[in-house]
């Protein structure tokens, strides 16, 4: 697996049921098994970080209701629980790889034709950083002295 099972990819993998446009969304990603953990992630999550403090209770609820702006909140919480209590991480990593093990790859192709001699770009990206087109850094030259 190449990304780390990071405090901020467990969220983010427990919380898409949350975030996704719909059902459907999800469905095009990942299969009905890894679906059908997706909820126990999420379960174990909360239950861990519930009662830690009104400000994570309440980033909870919203994440609950879709609201995005709280995935921070939860992400930093997860990350210090994570790193005082190995055995939970165990656990969540474990139940997060059945996830990921889901996980329906795009192999679609991608067509682009470029009549009038121009450059083009086609990427697929889940998740990571995506360093798309021509990159020209220039230096100057410090004087001698």
């Amino acid at each position: 697996m190449a990304d780390p099972l990071t405090a901020s990819v467990l969220v983010g993998l427990a919380v898409q049921k949350f975030v996704e446009s719909g059902a459907g969304e999800l469905a095009k990603k990942f299969t009905t098994e890894a679906i059908a953990k997706i909820p126990e992630l999420w379960q174990q999550i909360k239950n861990k970080l519930q009662g830690r403090s009104a400000k994570v209770d309440e980033a909870l609820v919203k994440l609950e209701s879709g609201d995005r702006s709280a995935i921070d909140t939860v992400t930093k919480n997860l990350d210090v629980v994570l790193d005082d209590e190995p055995e939970f991480a165990n656990e969540l990593k474990l139940l997060a790889q059945t996830i990921q093990a889901g996980k329906i790859q795009d192999n679609s192709t991608m067509t682009q034709n470029n009549s009038d001699n121009a450059r083009g770009w086609q990427t697929k990206v889940e998740g990571g950083t995506a360093y798309i087109g021509e990159i020209h850094i220039q230096h100057s030259q410090t004087p001698n002295s």
